[in-house]
């Protein structure tokens, strides 16, 4: 179920309240575009700074919006074990495909706590959890053993990947099997991971480029010469698009890359803000690079 181009949704303000109008535009332009999968509140969703009935909210119209189209990937992690489980339900409630769980951060769990944090969640609902595995963001890592235990439990179905790591991939490929659903979390390398054996991504790049992100992915698995070929053509393209995306602190870049599309404002909550003039540039020549304007 979980497979290809996974966007990893921004989150549209207006006055520092949610744009309802601009995201159910966003939704639909994800639609008509040929992403796979729906990844609300996430990272790239500013979840750190929604309110609970925002994060709900923002799950919410998702669901709504996509209407059993592609599949809906909702963010549901936090640092609080019990929290977590409360955003996981609340999703299944809702309807949501899966749950999108990031390792705790701050607390730094050891990998013991990290499978006890998991199987607590795992326990307490009924819809598939990816594994969210971050070390940049959240300072720990979780090892392929601990992934490998889980995998044990009924609900954990794979993992979002961002540790940057092919070799990674070949470990927990080799200790899980092809079953574990294994998504990059790094737009640069998602060609690649996908030729090592990955099946797809959770991008931030899709919000801007979705049709070629999905082209992209969809060209990756083909076993045609052509169409590998067209993978890498894309993949080339794509990649200043990647660069310029975080030069700031995502999702800053994005939004305003989603601005000059005219998809939404680039309004950003602090502790974020809009990025430099000079970062700008760098956005604008990327996408005209690849032709997005």
């Amino acid at each position: 179920m979980f497979k290809g181009s996974n966007v990893a949704l921004i989150t549209p303000f207006k006055n520092n309240k949610l744009d309802e109008e601009a995201y159910i535009k966003l939704i639909h332009f994800h639609l008509e575009n040929g992403t796979n999968g729906l990844v609300p509140a996430g990272t790239t969703g500013e979840s750190p700074t929604l309110s609970h009935e925002e994060h709900q909210r923002v799950i919410d119209l998702c669901i709504r919006e996509s209407n059993g189209k592609i599949p809906v990937i909702a963010g549901t992690g936090s640092n609080s074990t019990e929290e977590a489980i409360s955003l996981t339900l609340h999703a299944e409630k809702a309807g949501a495909n899966g749950a999108l769980v990031v390792t705790p951060y701050y607390n730094k769990p050891t990998q013991e706590g990290l499978y006890q944090h998991y199987k607590a969640i795992n326990d307490n609902v009924g819809i598939p959890i990816i594994i969210y595995n971050i070390p940049s963001r959240c300072v720990i890592d979780m090892s392929v053993d601990t992934m490998a235990k889980l995998f044990e439990l009924k609900n954990i179905a794979g993992v979002k990947d961002a540790t940057g790591d092919l070799n990674r991939l070949d470990e927990t490929i080799k200790k899980l099997g092809p079953e574990f659903i294994q998504l990059t979390g790094e737009d640069g390398l998602a060609l690649r991971f996908n030729k090592r054996g990955g099946v797809g991504i959770i991008s931030v790049t899709a919000n801007i480029a979705p049709k070629l992100c999905s082209d992209m992915q969809k060209f990756s698995k083909s076993e045609s010469d052509n169409e590998s070929k067209e993978a890498e053509r894309i993949d080339q393209i794509l990649q200043p698009v990647h660069k310029s995306l975080f030069i700031e602190s995502n999702p800053a870049p994005a939004k305003y890359a989603a601005k000059l599309l005219g998809l939404c404002d680039d309004e950003i909550r602090l502790p974020l803000v809009r990025i430099k003039k000079e970062t700008e540039e760098e956005v604008k020549k990327a996408l005209s690079f690849a032709k997005l304007i």
